[in-house]
């Protein structure tokens, strides 16, 4: 596996090129946004661990670019800030996955399997249930014919729910489907998400699309209500 390592912090930049060449990966490492930016534009790699914390651009603003020109791999952000938001900021950007910092090199090597063991999916034809469209290819989303911007991991949540409309959905299944793994603070994460995601989707319309079922998880009706 060929990871692009952009970390500027040496000590554990070296750190984690040893550990993953001792599991057989071919690793690069760059200390800035912007050359990380430029290797992605240039090589391809398999898997990118990007620090939040960078001088010039910011992981989050490196991974929102990387995203912006089509660029999937899948990006796993390092990050010192615990604080929700700040999780959902970058995920929200375009990352697969964030590891707080300090951080086990097992659980690193452990996220980095499940990341690269998750199918790339092919295109699909357009997903509809009631007044939604999804275009799963392009991740286009419209309400009544009227586009909705959504960020990349609110549309895999929507997604989620349209293709089990009429069905309740844990947070854990959400959390599985969506982020491949159960993390702390799950509930607020996808709880935040489920708000802005409302607020997408209902303005100016009466009610809300998604279902809140107490005590268990949300639902999209099969049909219109």
């Amino acid at each position: 596996m060929k990871v692009l390592v952009v970390e500027d912090e040496l000590r554990l930049a070296v750190l984690l090129r040893r550990a993953l060449a001792e599991e057989g990966h071919a690793v690069e490492i760059v200390e800035s946004g912007e050359e990380a930016l430029q290797w992605l534009a240039a090589a391809p790699f398999d898997i990118v661990i990007l620090d939040v914390m960078l001088p010039g651009l910011s992981g989050i603003e490196v991974c929102r670019a990387a995203r912006l020109k089509k660029i999937t791999v899948p990006i796993l952000l390092l990050t010192a800030k615990s604080e929700v938001e700040d999780r959902v900021a970058g995920l929200d950007a375009g990352a697969d996955d964030y590891l707080t910092k300090p951080f086990a090199l097992a659980e690193l090597q452990a996220r980095l399997r499940a990341l690269t063991r998750r199918p790339r999916k092919a295109a699909e034809t357009v997903l509809e249930v009631g007044p939604i469209r999804l275009d799963p290819a392009g991740m286009y989303a419209w309400r009544d014919g009227q586009p909705i911007t959504l960020a990349r991991k609110e549309f895999r949540i929507l997604e989620y729910l349209v293709r089990n409309a009429g069905r309740v959905v844990t947070r854990a299944m959400i959390a599985d489907q969506v982020w491949d793994y159960e993390f702390a603070n799950a509930t607020n994460v996808i709880d935040v998400h489920i708000r802005t995601l409302r607020k997408k989707l209902d303005d100016p319309y009466p009610g809300s699309l998604i279902e809140t079922v107490r005590g268990v998880g949300y639902r999209i009706p099969a049909e219109r209500t």
